[in-house]
């Protein structure tokens, strides 16, 4: 997917911007030559400025949209393979300051400069981050506090998504194991999960919050209400 990356404006097809909280927007979009989906998520901060993570490039149309909502001010680039928009979204907003987790920070940086780490992020009542533990500092966690509670968003270290029938589609969710279901696919063990009982920690942590009313993942599926908290015990499963 390297090929794709570029700065210009690339529109995919994708989803409307569905508010999920008062301070808190998801849109799902596709992935060049995949069937599955991706997500970005929007969080607004009390001072009225926009945290974006895992840009993806919208219509003009949803795009205001956005912009409406506050001023695009942080851009998360989540891991090395979330980096397809981030480009352009640099380019169209250029005084984004942009962050990737420690551990990726380099293969972002080959596509877009890099501000900072997620230790780096100013995080305030809103809107924190976390490095998960266990994975090389490859992957973390934004944590968003709403009106109505908490929020974990992860990337790729857990996918909630249904079996893809296309070629490459079939490929990620069967033989890599990406799913059914809430899980930690087969892929991320190989590839950057190495201490598994500090990672099965900070899920356990994350689905003991009293406060938890959702869990976002970067791969389809929104868990509401008490099956955020299933969502993790389950994907912890698969550990």
């Amino acid at each position: 997917m390297a090929s794709e990356i570029s700065d210009e404006w690339r529109v995919l097809r994708h989803g409307p911007l569905v508010q999920l909280s008062d301070n808190l927007w998801w849109v799902e979009g596709e992935i060049p030559r995949m069937s599955l989906k991706r997500v970005m998520m929007v969080v607004r901060r009390s001072d009225g400025t926009l945290v974006i993570h895992s840009a993806i490039a919208m219509g003009d149309k949803e795009q205001r949209e956005l912009e409406a909502l506050g001023t695009p001010a942080v851009l998360l680039v989540p891991n090395g393979m979330h980096r397809l928009d981030a480009p352009a979204y640099k380019k169209r907003y250029p005084n984004l300051r942009v962050y990737a987790p420690r551990g990726s920070r380099a293969k972002v940086e080959e596509v877009v400069p890099v501000d900072g780490t997620y230790e780096d992020f100013p995080g305030d009542d809103t809107v924190r981050l976390e490095t998960l533990h266990g994975v090389k500092e490859t992957e973390g966690a934004m944590l968003v506090r709403s009106k109505d509670g908490t929020t974990v968003l992860l990337n790729d270290s857990v996918f909630n998504m249904d079996p893809k029938k296309d070629v490459l589609g079939w490929l990620f969710t069967t033989i890599l194991g990406s799913a059914s279901g809430p899980r930690v696919s087969r892929l991320s063990k190989l590839v950057f999960i190495k201490d598994k009982a500090a990672f099965r920690a900070d899920l356990e942590r994350y689905s003991a919050l009293p406060d938890l009313v959702r869990l976002v993942v970067s791969h389809e599926k929104v868990a509401h209400g008490q099956e955020a908290a299933l969502a993790l015990k389950r994907a912890m499963t698969f550990l």
